[in-house]
This record gives structure tokens, C-alpha cells and sequence, in this order.
């Protein structure tokens, strides 16, 4: 996610967070889900530091995850997913996820490009004003963080819905820019989502690899409140961040977050005017070629998809 140019100075991390082993991660990925995947009794702490985590589950991955769906075919970069053409709102009779409403804001937008004047305009994000939206980022072979969004909120948009679940997408590369990112909440808060996620890839400096979800801080100020989101927030992160680990194999940042694959920020308009439970995941870095090669690898994009519904169910579910 770029914050307006790219490539983005990466930010230090922030808070105190206890480092996951990379290490151990690296090289058996299913060791350190215990880490991320919450006990279903252990809730958000009091105290704000890391919950008490199952420390080694018992149960087989499949007991953990929603069954996945149907492979469709693989779409080159650049081009739309194959589950593209489904509409929003038309979940299956039936499933585990029914009578569950799900937010994907795809990140950014493809056409932003040609709208500068329109998404540079600022907006109340609640800790103060930020542009409407960015253009995002890129690989250097100019894969746009816009097209990957999109396509990855498609596949989960198809996961989901086959589990039950009524999903609505903030934009559908649709609208000639944007949507700004205070109505990116908003469309979650009245659809009274009972989860939100925003999909994005990072565009960082060359060497720093792995994914993050983001957080919302404790933000209190004009329109922006998160007191009652952040708990449930937190539980929805580190469960998408489980899951995402375990089904796409790939590692917690190690340039964000201390390498818990968790990052609290309070300057996000997405975040700060939510009052559903929303996270955003930064899927990797676009700038660094080894991650950017997974990011462009459609098979690879649908186990980011498939990573991210599993923490979601697990969360609805809980």
C-alpha cells in the first residue's frame, strides 16, 4: 500500500510487540500458528499485550479452516479473475457463513492515476485530514497494487460466498476513482458488516519481504472512535494473519510489525471511522522481486484469498 509515491519509505514498527521466531517460521510455517490462532475462550487482553494463544493445536488444519472452494482457472497478471463475473450479495442457500455480512475493499483503484486532483483532495480521517486515496503501488514490471487488490478481493468474494456468507466490495474497478477512504468505512458501518478487510500489497525497499495486517489503534477524535472496534479488530487480524501463514506458506514481515505479522497504526481513515470489526492486509511487497513473483503468480493469489476467508470464518465463527 503506498501512501501516495512509490516506492514507500518503510515505518518503523511501532508499540511493543514480542518477535515470532522467523527463523522456525521459515521453515516449518504450520509450527508458529499456535502463535497467531487464538483460543476461542482467550479473547482480546485487557492490558493490550499479546492473548494467550493455543500453544499447539491438537486438531488437524482442516479443523481450523473453511473448506475451500472449487479451483477456478488461473488468470495472467494484469488480467481480471475468473471469478470476477459473479455478483455481489448472492451467497449459497446454505453454509457455515449464513447470515454473515463481509466487507472486501480492494485497495486503491486502477484509474486513480487519472484522477489526481479528486483522490489528492483531503478528507476527516479523525486524527486529522489525509488525502481521499493514492495510486498505490507497482512491480517493477508495472503489476499495479490496484489490479491485485481487485483480483484477490474476487477470489474471496467467490470463497466466501460459497460458505454462506453475504459479501459486498467497497468498488468493483467500476468508478472512475477512489472510493475516498472515509467512504470506504462508511460502506462497511451501514452495511453493519460484521467483519471488514481491506486488501492491498506493500511497496517497500527491495529486501524487506512477508506480509502484515494492520490494526486500528485506540483512536478517539471528531468522527472517529475505534474504542469498540479495536478488541474484536485485534482478534480478526491475528487470525487472518494465522491463517495466512499456514495456507500460503509465506512469512510475517520483517520490516513491520517485529515479526509478529501485526502493525497498529492510528492514520488510516479506513480504520478510524470504522465501528465494524476492520483490518487491512499488506499481502507482501510488490518492490522486492521475490515476493513481487508470488504476488503477479495467480495460483498464489488464490491461497492469499483462501488464507484470508479462513481467518474470517474462523473469526465468525468464534
Amino acid at each position: 500500500m503506498s501512501r501516495g509515491s512509490f516506492p514507500r519509505i518503510p515505518r518503523s514498527p511501532g508499540g511493543s510487540r514480542t518477535p515470532l521466531l522467523l527463523a522456525v517460521a521459515a521453515v516449518v510455517p504450520a509450527g508458529f500458528l499456535g502463535w497467531l490462532l487464538w483460543d476461542a475462550s482467550g479473547g482480546p487482553a485487557d492490558d493490550g499485550k499479546r492473548p494467550a494463544a493455543a500453544a499447539a493445536s491438537s486438531a488437524p488444519p482442516s479443523a481450523h479452516r473453511v473448506s475451500p472452494s472449487p479451483q477456478p482457472r488461473a488468470s495472467a497478471p494484469g488480467q481480471p479473475s475468473p471469478s470476477a463475473p459473479e455478483a455481489e450479495g448472492t451467497p449459497s442457500a446454505d453454509g457455515p457463513l449464513k447470515g454473515k455480512v463481509v466487507v472486501v475493499d480492494p485497495g486503491h483503484n486502477i484509474h486513480n492515476s487519472e484522477h489526481t486532483a479528486e483522490i489528492d483532495r483531503s478528507v476527516d480521517i479523525g486524527t486529522g485530514r489525509k488525502e481521499c486515496d493514492t495510486t498505490g503501488t507497482s512491480t517493477d514490471a508495472g503489476y499495479a497494487e490496484a489490479t491485485f487488490s481487485l483480483d484477490v478481493s474476487h477470489r474471496l468474494r467467490r470463497i466466501l460466498q460459497a460458505q454462506g456468507a453475504t459479501v459486498r466490495l467497497t468498488h468493483d474497478g467500476d468508478r472512475p476513482f477512489g472510493p475516498c477512504v472515509d467512504e470506504r468505512a462508511e460502506i462497511g458501518n451501514k452495511a453493519h458488516a460484521d467483519a471488514a478487510v481491506s486488501v492491498h500489497a506493500d511497496g517497500a525497499a527491495v529486501g524487506d519481504r512477508g506480509f502484515h495486517v494492520i490494526l486500528p489503534a485506540a483512536v478517539k477524535g471528531g468522527r472517529a472512535d475505534t474504542g469498540p472496534i479495536a478488541g474484536p479488530s485485534k482478534e480478526l487480524g491475528a487470525r487472518i494473519a494465522g491463517n495466512f501463514v499456514r495456507t500460503t506458506g509465506s512469512a510475517p514481515s520483517n520490516y513491520i510489525g517485529g515479526g509478529t505479522g501485526l502493525d497498529t497504526r492510528s492514520d488510516l481513515g479506513g480504520l478510524n471511522l470504522s465501528t465494524i470489526p476492520k483490518v487491512f492486509i499488506e499481502c507482501g511487497n510488490m518492490r522486492d522481486p521475490q515476493d513481487a513473483a508470488l504476488l503477479t503468480d495467480p495460483t498464489w493469489r488464490e491461497k492469499a484469498a483462501q488464507g484470508i476467508a479462513n481467518g474470517i470464518a474462523d473469526f465468525l465463527r468464534r
